[in-house]
């Protein structure tokens, strides 16, 4: 199943970080976030326009094991980073261009 991941960070653990240590920390979640990807379960990660938190779009067989992988990084490990989780479908709006007549229908339902 896919999730979408949206972190949250917490502004005041990263400003308390000396420069060395805030390089260190970020090589290492980079590692693990590279790890999950090498294992097929992040699919996707980019950060936000308005701030460094990252999006995450994510494999995994149900929602605690998204949760459960994301629980690995090590921000997340410390409290720096806490996850909004939100299980997702597929779009099965092309069906109202490509599908049987569904005029009858209210688009969503």
């Amino acid at each position: 199943m896919r999730f979408l991941a949206i972190a949250t960070s917490d502004d005041e653990w990263f400003a308390r970080l000396w420069p060395a240590e805030a390089a260190s920390a970020s090589r290492a979640e980079a590692r693990r976030a590279w790890d999950l990807v090498q294992a097929g379960v992040i699919r996707e990660i980019s950060f936000r326009t308005d701030r460094r938190d990252v999006v995450i779009v994510l494999e995994a067989v149900d929602e605690a094991a998204a949760c459960e992988a994301l629980g690995t990084l090590p921000f997340a490990r410390a409290g720096a980073i806490a996850f909004e989780v939100f299980g997702l479908r597929p779009y099965d709006g092309w069906a109202w261009l490509f599908g049987p007549d569904r005029s009858e229908e209210t688009p969503g339902g």
